[in-house]
């Protein structure tokens, strides 16, 4: 049998040594320490020497995982400015109002969460009064994400600083009556303190990487200087489960990201229970974070550890803090100083000698109460050393008691996330534990008061004096009047409406076209920020790598293999393409950072993110979600869309249901423009209402959705006549009659029937037109529907006026008055699209739509299988108006015979 040991020298053979015997001596060294003073003597050993080689530059594998202990030695720590005992009061103020808020508001039943501000106090304190750059500073500020459960904490400090008054805290949850605060950071709902959502968990720190990078590019390509913007995103441990949170951990490092930290409030505690109860959260993610090339600073153990540290003279004290998993610690949390000596320290004679010289007090002091995220002193040296570190992002890992302070009740307990309130007898307790001076007559009938030192105390002053100095109050959302951007050059837009001739065009190409020139325009060129998932090539998008380049911070240090080709690929340093490799996710975390820059930094900026349509709203709806509430702006582009346009690829590719979940989002206006023309005025309408001069009313803090194909067809010229530009903004007007079409039909009173087409369904329904005319002798009118959704949204406003005694006809209800004869709509989605307007059309409805799962078949087999082909609108059409009456019953079964049906 072959011996392992001979396979690992074959492998090490493979690397040249030039000193076996050197090698050898080595060996024999870390031997002779294993064997004399034991592994662990070896280990640490091995652990120093490999520290001392990375700080010397030796190229090596890093350590992927130090000592359960701080990163910064106590003596190491800088001296903390300010005053400590005046920002220890504040604290406590803090403390008392978010729990007295969530308390107050059980009685309504709207929840709260008390207990991750508790164990997060000093994380937020430290920050406010000596790191976060507020937006008078330098550059934008800093941009803030606060982990959305701390939201409590937060009001309470706004509270004391005079922001928020005593009735908006108790409306806490309560919003409907105008006067309340959203449970969770949402710049929509109280858009003049919060900038960024938090809450789906996860998306958060998906969205502080690229809002870090965004800040890089715009400063690269020269819009506005935010070099002194620092992001901060503070997260929970529990919330790195979601894999939105360590998706572009590797992105950060790899561009150099220190202007970006993490702070990771590591209480080991989930919404149910530990978030590691096994294992240790902090190492696993000191070891992900490290691998990934971050900076990892830990805050683990408060100054009462000093002591027991300095004790710990054979290192028994840090190999037991490595072994104890997280779930044991937080039983210690709990337990008394007995079971701590039994369980802790009685597992090592070392300990047990060292436990002799602490006192039970001591004991609980470190187990109960002394972490380093508790601890000013810590906190300030932890993000010190993170802003001041260079050349890549910093993780600060933050180890704290989830509801410290709060009592034994809430400390540690699995239940905490769930615990919505304090008694009136824990209140005091924690009263007494802050030192505030807060009478026992002030719990009136049992309702515990709010407290504040005064609008001119010490506190106070000191608080704003802080926030003064580091350019203002955080958070905070503004947005600085700027004038709306020029309208693009009406040339680019109307080069359109004269159609493509013979030549065939796909809305995609045409899409592309246009942007092409609208990049080029002297104004608002450079505020255009195209974003891709690496399919570029895909929407014919390659043309614009050598004339904008694609954004790195590197440049090009390469020579690329297509140079001496027109339409190379170029990177740059100031490069306006943002190709994100194979992330959606990524993707629309940049669209954020880049729709939202009007308020972040004050620059507009009009970001377009073009993407198969299959895997945008169905894969990342929920970061949609937080576009519209960060009030983003800006075109989201679904492209090779629909279910039967995209041969070939199948039902993974095959969008049928995209403009139904983009329905469901208020600040989505969802197009599916049929032709070239109704692409450009939807943009050109798009860059007016959100950049330009928004018509009262409109509000300029939607986005778009269109979707555009990849089915090469001939493109009309814009029909002349009133109202067709505004037809294709409100979602419907009439392209043709049979009579404009130039199409003879044999009886003078023909039957009639009006043919409502989406998207690239309008082809087949043209094709239907003429059948229908040609071989069944009923006259069709074919409509544009450029967005059902939009239709339905201005019927539901219709009824609603209607219930405030308005009298107001739904624009769809106008458009198609008086137009003869039944409906039929038709699209290449799933019949829930065009039925989203049934019930305001007065006419006899029905629709033909592309439901179930996609197949792999050519555009015609597909269409045929979905049974939405021309053929299919003729039988539909008859069907219809034989139920009227208006042909015969046998025209359908003939109908159906003659084409196959």
């Amino acid at each position: 049998m072959t011996d392992p040991n001979a396979i690992q020298a074959s492998e090490l053979d493979q690397l040249p040594d030039r000193d076996p015997e050197e090698t050898a001596e080595w060996q024999a060294s870390l031997d002779a320490v294993a064997k004399a003073a034991g592994p662990h003597r070896a280990a640490y050993l091995m652990r120093r020497t490999l520290e001392r080689a990375e700080g010397n530059g030796i190229a090596l594998p890093k350590l992927l995982e130090t000592d359960y202990v701080n990163t910064i030695p106590t003596a190491a720590e800088p001296g903390l400015p300010g005053d400590p005992a005046m920002e220890a009061r504040i604290t406590a103020w803090n403390r008392w109002n978010a729990a007295a808020m969530v308390t107050r508001g059980s009685k309504y039943g709207v929840g709260g969460h008390i207990a991750t501000f508790a164990s997060a106090a000093w994380l937020y304190e430290t920050g406010f009064n000596h790191f976060f750059k507020g937006k008078e500073a330098d550059g934008s500020g800093d941009q803030l994400y606060i982990q959305g459960h701390a939201s409590p904490g937060i009001y309470a400090r706004a509270f004391l600083d005079g922001r928020i008054d005593e009735s908006q805290l108790d409306n806490f949850r309560r919003e409907s009556g105008g006067n309340g605060l959203p449970s969770y950071p949402h710049p929509r709902r109280l858009p003049w303190l919060w900038e960024f959502p938090t809450v789906s968990m996860g998306l958060g720190p998906l969205s502080a990487i690229y809002q870090a990078r965004f800040n890089r590019y715009l400063t690269a390509r020269g819009i506005k200087d935010v070099s002194q913007s620092h992001v901060w995103a503070f997260l929970g441990d529990g919330e790195m489960d979601e894999p939105e949170s360590t998706a572009a951990l590797a992105l950060a490092s790899r561009e150099g990201l220190d202007n970006l930290t993490f702070v990771i409030n590591c209480n080991l505690q989930r919404l149910d229970g530990p978030v590691r109860a096994n294992f240790k959260i902090v190492q696993e993610l000191e070891a992900q974070f490290r691998g990934a090339g971050w900076n990892v600073v830990k805050s683990l153990w408060g100054s009462a550890w000093d002591e027991l540290f300095q004790l710990d003279t054979t290192g028994a004290l840090v190999r037991r803090l490595r072994e104890v998993p997280d779930a044991q610690v937080q039983t210690y949390q709990t337990r008394d100083a007995a079971y701590i000596r039994q369980d802790f320290f009685g597992k090592d004679p070392a300990l047990v000698e060292m436990a002799k010289l602490l006192s039970d007090d001591k004991i609980l002091e470190c187990f109960h109460l002394s972490r380093g995220g508790h601890e000013a002193r810590k906190v300030y040296a932890a993000y010190k050393a993170a802003v001041e570190f260079k050349g890549a992002p910093t993780v600060i890992l933050a180890q704290t008691v989830k509801g410290h302070t709060l009592g034994e009740g809430f400390a540690s307990k699995n239940a905490n996330h769930q615990m919505k309130k304090l008694t009136v007898d824990e209140f005091k307790t924690m009263r007494d534990l802050l030192e505030l001076p807060i009478s026992d007559a002030q719990f009136v009938d049992g309702v515990v008061p709010y407290g504040h030192p005064g609008a001119d105390s010490p506190e106070v002053r000191y608080l704003q004096e802080r926030r003064a100095a580091l350019g203002g109050p955080a958070p905070a959302r503004r947005v600085h009047p700027v004038a709306p951007l020029p309208a693009p050059a009406e040339k680019a837009f109307a080069s359109f409406d004269k159609g493509s001739g013979s030549q065939n065009v796909a809305t995609t190409m045409a899409f592309v076209r246009l942007i092409k020139d609208l990049v080029r325009d002297k104004e608002t060129g450079k505020r255009w920020v195209p974003i891709v998932p690496d399919e570029a090539r895909t929407f014919g998008m390659e043309s614009l790598f050598p004339s904008l380049g694609i954004y790195s911070p590197k440049g090009q240090t390469y020579e690329p293999v297509d140079r001496d080709q027109l339409m190379y690929y170029k990177e740059a340093k100031n490069g306006q393409i943002l190709n994100e490799g194979i992330t959606e996710a990524g993707s629309m975390a940049d669209f954020i950072a880049a729709s939202t820059s009007y308020a972040t930094h004050g620059e507009a900026m009009i970001p377009f993110y073009i993407f198969y349509s299959m895997f945008g709203w169905q894969r990342t709806a929920d970061q949609m979600w937080q576009l519209g509430d960060q009030l983003g702006r800006g075109f989201l582009v679904g492209a090779t869309a629909g279910r039967t346009t995209l041969t070939g690829e199948g039902l993974q590719h095959a969008d049928g249901h995209s403009p139904v979940i983009a329905a469901t989002n208020p600040a989505a206006l969802t197009y599916d423009p049929a032709f070239a023309y109704e692409v450009a005025t939807i943009v050109r309408d798009g860059i007016r209402r959100m950049y330009g001069e928004a018509a009262p009313g409109e509000d300029p803090n939607v986005f778009y959705y269109l979707t555009v194909y990849n089915e090469p067809l001939p493109q009309p010229a814009k029909p002349s006549g009133l109202g067709i530009d505004e037809g294709i903004v409100k979602g419907l007007y009439r392209f043709n009659t049979v009579e404009s079409a130039g199409i003879s039909v044999a009886a003078a009173n023909a039957p009639r029937i009006q043919l409502l087409g989406s998207g690239t369904a309008i082809h087949w329904v043209l094709k239907a037109q003429r059948m229908l005319a040609e071989e069944w002798g009923v006259a069709a009118d074919v409509w544009s529907a450029t967005s059902f959704t939009e239709l339905r949204r201005d019927a539901l406003e219709a009824d609603a006026a209607l219930l405030r005694g308005e009298e107001r006809v739904p624009y769809v209800r106008q458009v198609l008055h008086g137009a003869e004869g039944p409906v039929l709509a038709v699209s290449d989605y799933m019949r829930q699209v065009p039925d989203q307007i049934a019930q305001w059309v007065e006419q006899d409805w029905s629709s033909l739509g592309a439901d179930g799962f996609g197949l792999s078949d050519t555009r015609e087999g597909a269409r045929r299988h979905f049974g939405v082909d021309a053929e299919s609108v003729v039988v539909a059409a008859l069907a219809q108006l034989a139920r009227r009456g208006e042909v015969k019953a046998t025209a359908v079964k003939e109908a159906r015979e003659k084409y196959g049906l």
